[in-house]
C-alpha cells in the first residue's frame, strides 16, 4: 500500500463502513413483519452463520458507540439468556433446522459478562435449535474483555467448542486507557493471552483504536511494539469517531484532548507502516492478518466476503442474529431487532420476534451489492462477473456510475480498463485507503444518507 497524503485529504469524506448494501438507514419501520417473515420460510439449505449480542458491561467505556447496558447486576445475564433461548425457539420453527452452522459469534457489550452456568445453558440452547458442526472446521468466536475473564471461563468456552477469541486492547498506553476509562494493564492482556494460547485456541484478534484521547504517535508506536510482540493473528485498527451528540458516554472525553484531523492521519499511517513491515497482510479498511490466516487465504483464492461481522471466510451462508440491537441477513432480506431492550424483552414475552425494521432488497439493490462486495473484498471489480450473475449489460446499467469515477481515475485511485464491450476496475496501491469512495459510487441511497463517519 502507498500513502499519498493529498488524495487522503481530498477523499476523506464520510461514507457508509457497507457491512450491507443497502445499509442500515434504508432499513425501515413500516415494512411488514409477515413480509420479512416469508422471507426466511422460504426453503433453503444454505449454510448458517449465527450471531448472538450480549449487551451488558460491567465498567463504562468513553469511546464507545456500541448497543450496550452498563451494570454489575450479573443476574441480568440469567434473564437475557432466557430471552436469547425463546427467541431461538421461534426462529427455529421457520428453518430447515438440519442446516450447518459453519459459523458463530458472541457480540456485544461484554459476551464475557455472562457467568459460566449462562453461558453452559445458552450454548446448550443453541444446539438444541440448530445443527452445530463441531468437527474442528467451524469458526466459533467471542469478543474479550480481558477485565472479565479468568482461564476457568476460557477452558469452558474452549469446551463448548469456540476456537477465536478476540480481544479489546485500544491502546496500551496508560494515559490514554484513563481518559477512556478502561485501565487495562499489558499484563493482564498478556496472561489471557498465554491461557488462550496454552488451551488451543486457534486464532487471537486485537481490535486497536486510533484517535484516542492523549494518544500520540509516541505513545501509539510504543502500543503497536507490544502488540506485535504479543502476535496476535489478526488485528483490527479502528477510526474513533467522536459523536459526543448521539453517544452520550463520549461527552465525558474532552475535545482538547483529541489528536488533531493531521495527528490522526499520522497515527493511521504509523500503524499501517508498523504492521506491514512486521509481516501483516492489509486486508482492506482497518483489518490486517498474517499471511497464513484464514482469512487471507480467503481473500487470496476470491472468496472473502463481508457483513455485519466485518471481513468472513464463509461465503453464501445466512446470517441469524439473536438479541438486542442484533441485525439479520437472510437471502435478500434484512431485519434488525429492537434496540431497546424492554421492547425486545416484551416481543420475545408476547410470542413475537423482536423484529424493529427492515429491508427486502430489490434486484438493483443485489446487483449494486455485488458490485460493491468485489471491490470491498477483492480490491477490483470485473463486469462480467456482474453480467453473468445478473443477466445485465453493465456499461449500460452503470453508465452514470462509471462517469462519476473519472476524477477517481485521474487521481490514480483507481485503474479502469475497457476490452470487448467489458470494464475492468481495480483499486491502486495508492487507492486502497479510498475504496470506501470507490464503492459510494455505486450506491444509489448516499444522497439521503447521514450521520456516517468519515472514510479514514
Amino acid at each position: 500500500m502507498l500513502w499519498d497524503s493529498r488524495l487522503i485529504q481530498k477523499y476523506n469524506l464520510a461514507g457508509p463502513r457497507y457491512t450491507s448494501y443497502p445499509t442500515a438507514p434504508q432499513f425501515s419501520t413500516d415494512i411488514s413483519k409477515m413480509e420479512l417473515i416469508g422471507k426466511m420460510l422460504e426453503p433453503s439449505s444454505a449454510p448458517l452463520s449465527l450471531y448472538f449480542h450480549v449487551p451488558f458491561c460491567a465498567h463504562l467505556c468513553y469511546y464507545c458507540a456500541c448497543n450496550k447496558i452498563v451494570t454489575k447486576q450479573y443476574d441480568k445475564g440469567t434473564e437475557y439468556v432466557e430471552l436469547l433461548g425463546e427467541e431461538m425457539r421461534l426462529r427455529a420453527l421457520m428453518l430447515n433446522q438440519s442446516r450447518p452452522v459453519t459459523q458463530l459469534h458472541f457480540g456485544g457489550g461484554t459476551p464475557t459478562f455472562l457467568s459460566e452456568e449462562n453461558l453452559k445453558h445458552l450454548f446448550s440452547m443453541i444446539g438444541d435449535y440448530f445443527n452445530l458442526v463441531t468437527d474442528g472446521t467451524q469458526d466459533f468466536s467471542i469478543e474479550i474483555d480481558p477485565r472479565e475473564v479468568d482461564r476457568s471461563k476460557l477452558e469452558l468456552l474452549k469446551t463448548l467448542g469456540f476456537n477465536r477469541v478476540s480481544l479489546g486492547i485500544q491502546d496500551f498506553n496508560h494515559d490514554v486507557q484513563k481518559a477512556i476509562h478502561r485501565i487495562q494493564p499489558l499484563e493482564l492482556v498478556n496472561d489471557v493471552l498465554a491461557d488462550v494460547r496454552e488451551l488451543g485456541y486457534r486464532s487471537v484478534n486485537f481490535d486497536l483504536i486510533y484517535g484516542l484521547p492523549k494518544q500520540t504517535l509516541e505513545g501509539f508506536k510504543d502500543t503497536l511494539d507490544k502488540v506485535i510482540e504479543l502476535s496476535p493473528d489478526r488485528i483490527s485498527v479502528f477510526n474513533y469517531a467522536h459523536l459526543p451528540q448521539r453517544f452520550a458516554p463520549q461527552r465525558r472525553i474532552l475535545d482538547e484532548d483529541l489528536p488533531s484531523p493531521d495527528q490522526k492521519l499520522a497515527l493511521l499511517k504509523l500503524s499501517i507502516d508498523k504492521l506491514t513491515r512486521a509481516g501483516y497482510v492489509y486486508i482492506g479498511m482497518d483489518h490486517f492478518a498474517k499471511p497464513d490466516d484464514t482469512l487471507t487465504k480467503a481473500q487470496q483464492e476470491g472468496h472473502l466476503q463481508r457483513n455485519f461481522q466485518g471481513y468472513t471466510t464463509h461465503a453464501e451462508t445466512d446470517l441469524l442474529a439473536f438479541g438486542v440491537s442484533a441485525i439479520s441477513q437472510v437471502g435478500e432480506a434484512y431485519f434488525q431487532n429492537h434496540t431497546d431492550l424492554s421492547l425486545y424483552q416484551n416481543s420475545i414475552e408476547n410470542g413475537q420476534l423482536a423484529i424493529m425494521k427492515g429491508y427486502i432488497s430489490s434486484l438493483d439493490d443485489r446487483i449494486r451489492h455485488a458490485a460493491i462486495m468485489q471491490l470491498l473484498c477483492h480490491n477490483e471489480l470485473n463486469s462480467q462477473d456482474i453480467e453473468l450473475a445478473f443477466s445485465i449489460r453493465f456499461l449500460e446499467y452503470f453508465e452514470a456510475e462509471l462517469d462519476s469515477l473519472k476524477n477517481l481515475e485521474e487521481d490514480g485511485v483507481i485503474t479502469v480498463y475497457h476490452e470487448n464491450n467489458q470494464v475492468h476496475i481495480k483499486i491502486t496501491e495508492v487507492g486502497r485507503l479510498l475504496v470506501r469512495c470507490v464503492c459510494m459510487a455505486f450506491d444509489k441511497y448516499l444522497t439521503t444518507q447521514s450521520n456516517f463517519s468519515k472514510v479514514i
